[in-house]
């Protein structure tokens, strides 16, 4: 009898019945740019990384990253120079080219304004403000 009484006083927790794992197919991996620039055909060139020197701001060093397709156009467009130039070799030149154009493109404004008869004289000023005249 006590034990009757004792099993009617006594909280039992109810047992759970083991939840089922969701069988909910997981969503595909995100594709890259370069990926689906691949599956388009389409030619694909990004800067990973670009390193500068603290100890010397003039020197730096850009990481590129680019698809088959890229160095395609490339060599289409002259950039491969000898038949054993390799990928890598034909990007630096492209590379190289690109940063000489922006080069001289920013010389021949500076002539040109130079050459203009505009002449734009700075003088500055106390509070970190200056007069253009």
């Amino acid at each position: 009898m006590f034990e009757y009484l004792r099993k009617k006083f006594t909280k039992q927790t109810p047992v759970e019945a083991p939840k089922e794992r969701s069988r909910a197919p997981k969503a595909p991996p995100k594709k890259s740019e370069k990926e689906l620039a691949n599956e388009n055909r389409e030619p694909y060139i990004s800067v990973l990384k670009f390193d500068l020197d603290p100890a010397n701001v003039h020197q730096g060093a850009f990481e590129l990253d680019w698809n088959d397709i890229f160095v395609a156009r490339l060599i289409k467009a002259g950039y491969q120079m000898e038949r054993d130039d390799t990928d890598s070799t034909i990007v630096d030149r492209w590379f190289t080219s690109v940063c000489r154009h922006i080069v001289m493109e920013t010389w021949e404004q500076e002539q040109a304004i130079l050459n203009s008869g505009v002449y734009v004289n700075t003088r500055k000023m106390d509070g970190g403000r200056s007069e253009i005249s």
